[in-house]
């Protein structure tokens, strides 16, 4: 089976740079045009694919090699591109830096691992606030660090002035990464948070309008035509359809029929070493 799938990353150098705000904004932005956007996020985290349902109005996969194993990341975001209805597009929100997975294992499950695993290419959410033709320097060494990465294009976010803006535009461009929008420190575009995470979009009675608003200043200040010409630069994805869904008795009955004891021959398939955080 021949999948045709635009798809883009969206990732960042670390966390708390705006990627979840740029990528539900971007979803919310393009489904607002009448696109059908397939959404996804990078890790098991549960909070951001609600945001992401809402924009969208299907529902948020989690791609993590960890949980499920890198030979089956392509096919559920595949799974997901189909259902309920094939994709105009797929929009992959990333997790903490681009290269930043399970602890000693070269970045295993990071965003740039999953971004490999299903060929896609990558757009980088950058934090400008605290710097300016630095910030290229920066983006030179996310680009260069893995030869297989496709670092397509780049957003700056808080950017402080016109002028401020206009010097690390000028720096991207000196290194060939095009920038595709800049996001001003008071555009006023923002997902709430609170303490260990979002705030979970069903809790949230103004999370419509604030998706809408953050829509509108998303349309105005990122250029979605550019992002989904790079989206539409990914290959074809030669992956059958997978789902968790008719798998999810098994491991319970098998958990219960376990031995209690790992003496008695029980050995994890993988080590329990804690997860990332955001």
């Amino acid at each position: 089976m021949v999948t045709r799938l635009p798809r883009v990353v969206l990732a960042a150098p670390a966390s708390g740079q705006g990627k979840t705000t740029v990528s539900v904004g971007v979803m919310a932005a393009l489904a607002a045009r009448g696109l059908q956007v397939a959404p996804a996020k990078v890790g098991p985290d549960f909070i951001d694919p609600g945001y992401h349902a809402l924009a969208t109005g299907r529902v948020g996969r989690n791609l993590d090699p960890w949980l499920v194993g890198p030979e089956r990341v392509a096919p559920m975001l595949v799974h997901g591109a189909m259902t309920p209805a094939p994709a105009d597009v797929a929009v992959i929100e990333g997790v903490m830096g681009l290269f930043d997975g399970r602890l000693g294992t070269e970045g295993f499950a990071s965003s740039a691992h999953v971004a490999t695993l299903t060929h896609s290419p990558v757009v980088l959410v950058v934090d400008i606030s605290s710097s300016s033709r630095s910030v290229a320097a920066s983006i030179h060494g996310l680009r260069t660090f893995d030869p297989q990465l496709d670092v397509a294009g780049v957003v700056l976010n808080k950017a402080g002035s016109e002028r401020h803006a206009g010097e690390v535009r000028r720096a991207c461009e000196r290194i060939g990464v095009p920038v595709l929008g800049v996001l001003p420190r008071d555009a006023g575009v923002s997902v709430p948070s609170r303490h260990l995470g979002l705030v979970p979009a069903d809790e949230r009675d103004a999370a419509r309008a604030t998706l809408d608003r953050l829509a509108e200043r998303t349309a105005a200040h990122i250029d979605l035509d550019a992002l989904l010409e790079i989206a539409s630069g990914a290959p074809d994805l030669a992956d059958e359809p997978w789902s968790p869904a008719p798998m999810s008795a098994a491991p319970t009955t098998a958990w219960r029929n376990a031995p209690s004891s790992p003496s008695r021959g029980v050995v994890p398939s993988r080590s329990v070493t804690p997860r990332r955080s955001r």
